[in-house]
């Protein structure tokens, strides 16, 4: 998924989920838990990196403080054109 290929282009990422709701955190911590947590991530990369999935085709929301949703209506396209996306973004954040 998203976690992969961001390590495979050597960003620091983190990713949370409940159900069917995310976050996205460009953060070099084992995990996101706290408040502090969410606020020594790197709100700027999370910027570059919604304008470059945008670019790709992909809208997100566009603070990182807020959550993204999936839900049925997300199927084997959608999911595909997010990862080929995100690995794209990934590779231009370098």
């Amino acid at each position: 998924g998203l976690q992969q290929r961001a390590d495979a282009a050597g960003i620091p990422f983190v990713t949370t989920q409940a159900g069917g709701m995310f976050g996205l955190y460009f953060s070099g911590a084992d995990d996101i838990v706290t408040f502090d947590d969410v606020m020594a991530s790197d709100a700027a990369l999370f910027g570059r990196f919604f304008h470059l999935m945008l670019e790709g085709g992909v809208y997100l929301a566009p603070s990182a403080f807020e959550a993204g949703f999936t839900s049925i209506a997300h199927g084997e396209a959608e999911l595909k054109l997010t990862l080929d996306a995100a690995e794209r973004a990934f590779a231009a954040l370098k």
